[in-house]
């Protein structure tokens, strides 16, 4: 099924909030691993929310199944 697709949902602090330059990559909070988007952006949502007073704390979203298929 097309939305069953793996999606990576982690977060850490950040040098700069416009950036992905993680402060320090050792300890990122990995969220999880979701099988389709929705899922993933629920979790984002929800940890990115419960960290709304820290300005450089940052969530992504990332598209596993991206990595995975190869390209032709």
């Amino acid at each position: 099924m097309v939305n069953d697709l793996l999606h990576l949902v982690f977060g850490g602090k950040v040098n700069d909030p416009q950036t992905m330059e993680f402060i320090d990559p050792d300890n990122l909070h990995i969220v999880g691993i979701f099988p389709n988007y929705e899922q993933a952006y629920q979790a984002w949502k929800q940890a990115s929310h419960a960290n709304v007073d820290d300005a450089m704390m940052k969530y992504v979203v990332v598209h596993l199944h991206r990595f995975m298929v190869p390209q032709e």
